[in-house]
């Protein structure tokens, strides 16, 4: 937890002590003898209704806090700390009841060890369970904040586990589709050089995109679909039937932005499990944005023969904790996997729930 939420606790804790201690000093003043009395003789009151009521709280607060806390909660060791704790307590009260004597020579406040035993214990009851119950706060409120802490930390460690996870999946898919795609451009440098070197340039860009543009939270929704455009169109140099993949855009592009690689898996996933000899439309990748919501759908058609690797795996349980990082409450995914397809059909809101 930051310092100075730590500090704002702390301060905040005290302010509210003493505006209770206030309270309770008023009502002691207007029923006591000392209403209306020199202001000589209430200072003394007050100095000696602090010194009973402010010192026992703070002693005990802190020795519970920064001692009691580490050397006995957080060991388990319960049963000693109920006895230091106790032990600590009783020692807060007896070091404010020989100071409030010391206050005593001064003329400020009665002398306790002067008015007998049994106002002297019961004077060291009062106080200790003063001391007791602020000890008890501290334990509370530094277990609370230890408690916020491993949350934080938890959370922190599983964000970073899930992009080494998400960065692994890309290094897994970049250099795939890289060599597969400068294989395909070599064969057609021989056919058709113009052509060849158009698809390097998109190839170019796409490289472009993944290095430097990803690191973004949000990209323009422009971006991503110049980006989706273009790598269909170089997984479409593998196949001789122009109506492979088919790539829409429907809508108003406009401001509207996205978190970058949010879509590019799931077309990934299509082409990776498509069958490139299949004649006729296999995989349709749909964009349709409207001032409210982005719907993102992509069909692919699936193997006769079915693939030795597994539909979605990896890849899509890593977008979808993705997508409830980055768009919690503003998503719905639809994945349906039949016999004769894989659809994934997904929507984003463009505004907060």
């Amino acid at each position: 937890m930051k310092r100075g939420v730590v500090i704002s606790l702390h301060f905040g804790y005290w302010v509210l002590y003493f505006l209770l201690l206030s309270l309770i000093l008023v009502c002691l003043q207007l029923g006591s003898p000392i209403k209306g009395q020199p202001f000589f003789y209430q200072w003394r009151f007050h100095v000696f209704f602090s010194t009973f009521a402010i010192l026992p709280a703070l002693l005990g607060f802190y020795s519970f806090y920064f001692l009691l806390f580490d050397l006995f909660l957080m060991r388990r060791k319960i049963v000693l700390l109920f006895v230091i704790g106790f032990l600590t307590a009783t020692g807060c009260g007896l070091i404010s009841e020989v100071i409030m004597s010391v206050l005593h020579t001064f003329k400020v406040g009665p002398g306790v060890f002067h008015e007998g035993a049994r106002t002297t214990l019961s004077l060291l009851v009062v106080i200790t369970i003063i001391a007791v119950l602020n000890g008890a706060v501290a334990l509370i409120m530094r277990g609370f904040m230890r408690w916020y802490s491993e949350i934080k930390l938890k959370e922190a460690l599983m964000q970073k586990n899930f992009e080494m996870e998400l960065a692994l999946v890309k290094s897994q898919i970049s250099p795939h589709f890289l060599f597969n795609t400068l294989n395909n451009i070599d064969v057609l440098i021989v056919k058709n050089a113009p052509q060849a070197s158009a698809y390097l340039n998109q190839l170019s860009d796409i490289m472009r995109f993944m290095l430097y543009e990803t690191k973004s939270e949000e990209i323009p929704l422009s971006r991503e679909l110049s980006y989706l455009e273009k790598y269909v169109a170089l997984q479409k140099i593998r196949t001789s039937n122009p109506d492979f993949a088919c790539f829409r855009v429907e809508g108003a592009v406009g401001e509207a932005t996205i978190a970058p690689m949010v879509l590019i898996p799931f077309v990934e996933n299509a082409f990776k499990h498509a069958d490139a000899r299949k004649q006729g439309n296999v995989i349709d990748v749909l964009v349709e944005v409207s001032s409210d919501v982005i719907v993102f759908d992509c069909v692919n058609k699936r193997r006769l023969q079915p693939s030795t690797t597994e539909y979605g795996g990896l890849g899509n349980e890593l977008i979808k904790r993705r997508l409830s990082l980055l768009y919690p409450n503003r998503h719905q995914l639809e994945i349906v996997s039949s016999e004769e397809d894989y659809r994934v059909r997904l929507r984003i809101s463009r505004h907060e729930a």
